[in-house]
Order: structure tokens, then sequence, then C-alpha cells
């Protein structure tokens, strides 16, 4: 029993890194390489056992695309659309008025070796 929906809201997508997938796929369906990409500081056990929980939750879809894993948000995945984006506008806002650096959408890219693949 929950005493609040926020309550109910955060069970379900609480936590950085939830809600940070979340927001990625929001934007669009991404193989499993990129979307670990986009999500730096994680672990790798980390990283899959959140994915597993949001597909368990029945926000996120894992669909085999030989030879790769797409991942997608579901339609109960983009429903929480709207509030995805009022997140991530505050988020902005917040780091405008306080000093906060958010790193541009290829930092985390910049941040590894290059493999033979970039070259």
């Amino acid at each position: 029993m929950y005493h609040c929906p926020v309550e109910l809201a955060l069970d379900v997508i609480g936590g950085k890194w939830r809600a940070v997938i979340l927001a990625h796929l929001k934007e669009k369906s991404h193989h499993y390489g990129e979307l670990r990409r986009k999500v730096p500081g994680i672990s790798e056990k980390m990283f899959g056992q959140r994915l597993r929980e949001l597909q368990d939750a029945g926000l996120v879809s894992r669909t085999e695309v030989p030879p790769y894993v797409e991942y997608a948000l579901t339609e109960e995945g983009r429903s929480l659309g709207p509030a995805l984006q009022a997140l991530y506008d505050w988020g902005l806002e917040r780091a405008a008025r306080t000093g906060a650096v958010i790193a541009p959408p290829d930092a985390a890219r910049a941040d590894r070796h290059p493999s033979p693949h970039d070259l």
C-alpha cells in the first residue's frame, strides 16, 4: 500500500540510474552498447540490473535484432514522457541557477579511448 502517488512513482522510477536510462530511451530506442555509453559512471553489473528492473516494471522492452539487443520504452514507459521532460527541464534550470555543469551529450564518448571503429 502506498500513502502518496509520488511514493508509487518513485518506487518504480526512483534512484539515479533508472530515471537516467528512461530519459535516454525517451529520445529513441538504443542498442545495448549505445545506451551503456550514454550512462557513464555506473558499473556494468548495476546497468544491467537497472535495465532488468525497468523491463520487469513494464517500462522498457528488450528486442533482439541480431547481432544487437535493442531497448525501447513500452507504451507504459512512453506515458512517463511528460514527467521525464519536466525533470529534464528542471535540471537544466537548476544547473543555470546553481552553476552545475552538465556534460554535452558526447562527453561520455570522449572520455573513453577510441576503438578501431572510431578511426
